[in-house]
């Protein structure tokens, strides 16, 4: 696993009611750092890969907390940076049975929503990299963070880097400003080698809507995708059903160029944690295929960790092969 995994993205601190209680019904939260493209890095630094993230926080207890958590997870921080602003956070009641989730954001003129292209060294963050992730959160929080965006595709397309990009589409996000998501998405996803998006997502780009239903659907998508985009070879997304708060039923799909693979759906249960298992996905599918695995393999270790991840607290994955292995083995059972 030689070359260094770069990160591009918004450090958040999360704050979490007790229990599964509503926001402000008892005077403390719990506190968890996150953010899309760090949940990534925090579940493949548990995987064994040589992590970096680019972002930058404030000058304060906030920002060097977060950077803390980061970088004690195992990603290099090096290249995170302080300036003016504030810290993002987002506030969440964690649902129960027919009472779903809730999220309440606070984030408008963070330090990192601030930056612009130029503050970032892309030629010395990229060279000798493996791979840039990146996700459509980034672009949607305004115009300097979508340029900013854009010249780190541009900087790893003209140097070779393949690129991840999650598409993430949140459009609170993109109708706060004066925004073009159609266009920067396309660009972005443009420059990208490997795509976590579903139809919905490339209906969004491609302006047009996909026939059928289910697997059909999601292939018509995918052949789509590959045609308009000529540098995608991977797309890669999950199928959620919700029965309850707590009980979700989750499918992972493949698709290549030249085939796909769809996993069964699996019943996750007692679900302590759903926020990041997009991003432990993530993490699962990019292991597998740095790993050199098949279709198979990228959508059933995506899978496994995507699953694992509704067992824990907090925004990111912190299991390793063994606890993937375990997962497709079936037990249950304490491991002594």
């Amino acid at each position: 696993m030689t070359g260094r995994l770069v990160f591009f993205g918004e450090l958040l601190i999360r704050l979490t009611a007790p229990g599964n209680e509503l926001l402000m019904q008892s005077p403390s939260l719990a506190l968890h750092v996150g953010g899309a493209e760090a949940n990534v890095a925090v579940g493949l630094a548990h995987l064994g890969h040589d992590c970096a993230m680019a972002s930058r926080v404030p000058g304060n207890a906030l920002g060097r907390g977060a950077v803390a958590a980061v970088r004690g997870a195992g990603v290099d921080c090096a290249a995170v940076s302080t300036g003016p602003g504030r810290m993002g956070l987002y506030f969440l009641s964690v649902g129960a049975g027919l009472r779903a989730s809730e999220i309440v954001y606070d984030r408008a003129g963070s330090s990192f929503a601030a930056t612009g292209s130029g503050d970032y060294d892309w030629d010395a963050l990229l060279t000798g990299a493996r791979l840039l992730h990146l996700s459509g959160i980034t672009p949607a929080l305004g115009p300097r963070s979508a340029d900013a965006t854009l010249a780190a595709a541009r900087a790893a397309k003209r140097l070779g880097v393949p690129i991840s990009f999650d598409g993430n589409y949140r459009a609170m996000l993109w109708e706060a400003w004066d925004s073009d998501p159609r266009a920067i998405l396309s660009e972005l996803i443009g420059t990208a080698d490997i795509l976590f998006g579903n139809h919905r997502d490339l209906s969004l780009v491609l302006g047009r809507d996909f026939s059928g239903d289910g697997a059909g659907r999601r292939r018509e998508a995918a052949e789509a995708g590959f045609a308009a985009f000529p540098d995608l070879r991977l797309i890669a997304s999950t199928a959620r059903h919700t029965v309850t708060a707590d009980h979700h039923r989750i499918a992972a799909r493949v698709d290549l160029r030249d085939g796909s693979h769809q996993t069964d759906e699996v019943d996750v249960t007692g679900i302590v944690d759903r926020i990041g298992a997009g991003d432990a996905f993530a993490a699962g599918v990019l292991h597998a295929h740095l790993s050199g695995g098949d279709a198979r393999a990228l959508a059933e270790t995506g899978l496994a960790l995507t699953c694992l991840k509704h067992s824990l607290p907090g925004d990111a994955s912190r299991f390793g092969q063994a606890d993937i292995d375990a997962f497709h083995g079936g037990g249950l059972d304490v491991r002594r």
